[in-house]
């Protein structure tokens, strides 16, 4: 019988649902059509598209990734006082603030907590055509998914990477237009050169030596080796457990759980392993066949998800201000006193531990509550996960060149903008009244750089994001060996 992933397992992953093309081709798409932005047409079309069963996953990544522009950007405009405030909890010695306040911060502060929603997100889809053949005992189709994605994976994860770092770095050098990230060096092919042996580095996620390229190029991409790291961790996972019995495979799922987060400092393990364990227990959903003691909640699972969905948003605020005492500052912090006795000894970075079960229990709760699954199926979170990859890509590079001077123009400077851009230093003053976060000083600048963030991360999807997914497709087909022929019985 067929189940209502059925459409999506036929395409693999979601991150490829409208890319259905088997050979891959450059784009033919118009000019104009390639030019023209497309926030700028969010109205409801009058013949409703049908929905996917997991569309509410691609919202929930399209939204995080735009509260971690958010929270880049409220970092950014008020500077060393934005970390102080936003990312300690509320009454932190003795400071007050608004944003800093329990569920509201993760509009002011929500990037962590989204980049752990991120890793929970692709252990699902990541593991969701797998599983559903694995349960329906077709395993040989599934270690050739398993297979087909493992080839692809590095491909679809670096290749927009390389595309963004190295235009990024070419522009940087060819204009010298300053911005307050990384140093240039004194020749475009030394920096070429430093550019590739740091990406070499970079892109070997097998050792710990990633932040060199980060740090000159993308701080924001540190994330995307861990990805992948991640990625292994599930296909290994899947070919693991595919022979295993339904009970003895959710236990080691939960195994694996449990040994990430409470026995080594491997929290991202814990977070890839916790979605696939939700995907796992989704599709059994799907087909009457939940252990039995999570049956017998049914009657009773939106009362449950609600209140975890509230615990999750809390955890989720943990504070996460990196100082000299940042060992002790859960302990210090108002609200988290006791629950900074959760940490397991081998956490070395507490927050990381809160975050997983925020993120876990978030995406636990959404599709069991529907009037949260239906926000994220929206067409604005619809959009936004579409552009999701290339929004947590560009958000960066448009803040530190576009974003950065127009905040020092309406008043939010800092003293690197008048040694390096005096010019713009309170070009067009703005009132920065208000709670902060709330100013309009922040919020009237956005009208600008929001408009210019969706639109380049439009176009990278366009022209490196979706064009990745469509190679690292064709190259897959175009490596495999000719089917045997049907042997003959003599």
């Amino acid at each position: 019988m067929p189940t209502k992933f059925e459409g999506l397992l036929d395409q693999g992953c979601l991150e490829e649902v409208s890319l259905k093309t088997s050979i891959w081709k450059p784009a033919r798409a118009s000019r104009l059509d390639l030019l023209r932005p497309e926030f700028l047409n969010l109205r409801h079309n009058d013949a409703k598209k049908s929905m996917r069963q997991t569309a509410w996953l691609d919202g929930l990544r399209g939204f995080a990734a735009f509260m971690v522009y958010l929270h880049h950007n409220q970092l950014w405009a008020h500077g060393g006082m934005g970390n102080l405030i936003y990312e300690n909890a509320f009454g932190y010695e003795g400071r007050h603030y608004f944003a800093a306040l329990p569920f509201v911060r993760h509009f002011f502060s929500g990037g962590h907590f989204a980049v752990a929603i991120f890793f929970v997100i692709s252990g699902y889809v990541l593991s969701i055509k797998s599983l559903s053949l694995i349960q329906k005992g077709q395993l040989q189709n599934s270690a050739d998914s398993v297979g087909s994605a493992l080839f692809r994976r590095w491909l679809r994860l670096y290749i927009p990477v390389i595309a963004v770092t190295f235009l990024w770095m070419s522009q940087r050098h060819w204009t010298k237009i300053w911005v307050d990230s990384g140093e240039l060096k004194s020749t475009y092919r030394e920096e070429v050169r430093s550019w590739y042996y740091t990406f070499k580095n970079y892109s070997f996620v097998f050792t710990g030596n990633i932040y060199e390229f980060t740090v000159l190029y993308h701080p924001h991409s540190w994330s995307i080796p861990i990805e992948f790291k991640g990625s292994i961790i599930i296909y290994t996972a899947l070919s693991a457990f595919s022979r295993c019995t339904r009970n003895a495979r959710l236990w080691c799922e939960a195994g694996l759980m449990f040994y990430f987060l409470y026995i080594v400092d491997g929290w991202y393990g814990a977070l890839f392993m916790s979605g696939m364990l939700l995907c796992d227990l989704d599709l059994l959903a799907l087909d009457d066949q939940l252990p039995r003691f999570l049956s017998v909640l049914e009657d009773f699972k939106e009362l449950i998800f609600f209140h975890l969905f509230i615990a999750a948003m809390y955890l989720g605020g943990v504070p996460s201000f990196e100082s000299h005492e940042y060992e002790h500052l859960l302990s210090k912090s108002p609200g988290w006193r006791w629950l900074s006795h959760l940490k397991p000894q081998a956490v070395f970075d507490p927050k990381w531990f809160h975050l997983f079960w925020a993120a876990f229990l978030l995406v636990a709760s959404i599709p069991r509550l529907p009037w949260l699954k239906q926000f994220f199926e929206t067409r604005f979170c619809q959009y936004l996960a579409r552009i999701s990859f290339a929004l947590y890509l560009m958000h960066g590079p448009v803040m530190w060149m576009l974003g950065d001077r127009l905040y020092a123009a309406v008043g939010m400077a800092r003293e690197a903008h008048k040694e390096h851009i005096p010019q713009w230093v309170d070009a067009f003053p703005i009132s920065k009244k208000g709670p902060m976060g709330l100013e309009l000083a922040f919020w009237a600048p956005q009208v600008v750089i929001l408009a210019v963030t969706l639109y380049a991360a439009e176009m990278v999807t366009k022209l490196f994001d979706e064009p990745s997914v469509r190679f690292s497709n064709w190259l897959y087909r175009k490596t495999l060996a000719p089917a045997p022929p049907p042997s003959r019985i003599a």
